[in-house]
């Protein structure tokens, strides 16, 4: 990778974790007390976020990345390139199995995560994953 493209993958990581830690503030998250806001890029440029939304019944919570995909199809569509994850404390967080199936079927297995760990891809982090090509 060259200084240039180095710069250019710094920045974006920057700005996608900006606007994580934006939508983070958003999160309605009374019950647990864990905020959390994802942001990705779509491969036309946008950017698009989401944050976590709680309910008294535990089981229909809806998690940032939910948030994140509703805003992803609302706004044209597209596949997802690069996806960041944080909580209310701005730490990196990894996204939960659910979210990874989100995330597989809108950005497929190239789709880059910024973890705790590093750059990782949706093989990485959800390997032989099932998809729309399984149902065919």
């Amino acid at each position: 990778m060259s200084s240039s493209e180095a710069t250019a993958a710094t920045q974006l990581w920057a700005t996608l974790r900006a606007a994580a830690e934006s939508a983070a503030e958003h999160a309605y998250a009374p019950y647990s007390g864990f905020s959390v806001g994802a942001a990705a890029l779509v491969e036309d440029g946008r950017i698009v976020s989401g944050c976590n939304v709680e309910n008294a019944a535990y089981g229909v919570t809806l998690c940032a990345e939910c948030g994140l995909v509703s805003q992803l199809h609302l706004t044209g569509g597209g596949r997802l390139t690069h996806f960041v994850c944080v909580n209310g404390e701005r730490e990196l967080i990894m996204p939960c199995g659910r979210c990874r199936q989100l995330l597989h079927e809108n950005g497929g297995p190239s789709l880059v995560l910024l973890t705790p760990r590093g750059e990782r891809t949706m093989t990485d982090v959800l390997p032989d994953a099932f998809g729309p090509e399984d149902l065919t």
